[in-house]
């Protein structure tokens, strides 16, 4: 059986796919589908909290809600804040079933995170994304993080459990309330299927947007009372304090 293309036939190099920026739709010249020009204006967060990447005017500080209280998780890694183009971006992938855009993301944050990682970011053992309730997946028919988190997985070689997380407590949508209501709407929402499973454990759990964090903070609570040694949090963006721009 002849295995080897002919001499003069085009062979398709992966290393070399000049595929269009699925953004402008010009030729991305790299790797993967976005142009240097289109990355390089994602809103690009630089100026953060060192705790939970909450937007401030300068690098390093801790914000007034991590200074009065240190919250549960370690840290919040994200590469992105909440603004244009990257929401749209976001919500076409969330809410309107475009996935490649959604794999670009994850994709982008899995080299930035490989970076960070370079530089002495402790490397996480279990990548663990936020759930969904029932009837919400039902409705919607995927979960955003669960992609995510599969598919930084694999980039970085990090096992990640989509189900050890779940949510059997239907609550009204996050987005609707404000911080201190969502603290409540998320008490007891959240439970761990096999506790024994990230005992000893630096665990990451994985989301799109973080907003007030009281998901990541209910979430990393129910994971340290089962053991787990650290939690940090990756997601794509994270969006400024109500009334800030």
């Amino acid at each position: 059986m002849r295995c080897q293309p002919a001499p003069k036939q085009k062979v398709y190099i992966c290393s070399n796919n000049n595929q269009p920026c699925l953004l402008c739709d010009e030729a991305s010249e790299q790797a993967q589908p976005i142009c240097m020009p289109c990355e390089s204006e994602l809103p690009w967060l630089d100026e953060q909290c060192r705790v939970c990447a909450l937007p401030l005017p300068i690098d390093g500080l801790l914000c007034t809600q991590c200074a009065r209280r240190r919250p549960v998780f370690r840290r919040v890694l994200v590469p992105w804040h909440y603004g244009f183009p990257l929401d749209a971006l976001i919500t076409r992938f969330k809410h309107q079933r475009q996935w490649p855009l959604g794999r670009l993301l994850a994709q982008m944050l899995g080299n930035w995170l490989a970076h960070r990682f370079a530089e002495g970011l402790p490397r996480p053992a279990l990548l663990l994304p936020v759930p969904m309730a029932r009837q919400r997946l039902r409705q919607r028919g995927y979960n955003q993080a669960a992609m995510l988190g599969q598919w930084i997985a694999a980039q970085l070689s990090i096992s990640c459990d989509p189900e050890l997380l779940s949510r059997p407590v239907e609550t009204i949508a996050q987005q609707e309330l404000d911080a201190r209501a969502r603290r409540r709407n998320l008490a007891n929402a959240f439970a761990i299927v096999r506790p024994e499973a990230v005992e000893g454990l630096h665990v990451a759990l994985v989301d799109d947007v973080m907003t007030t964090g009281a998901t990541a903070q209910a979430l990393a609570r129910l994971l340290r009372d089962a053991g787990a040694a650290r939690v940090d949090v990756y997601c794509l963006a994270r969006t400024p304090r109500p009334g800030n721009a």
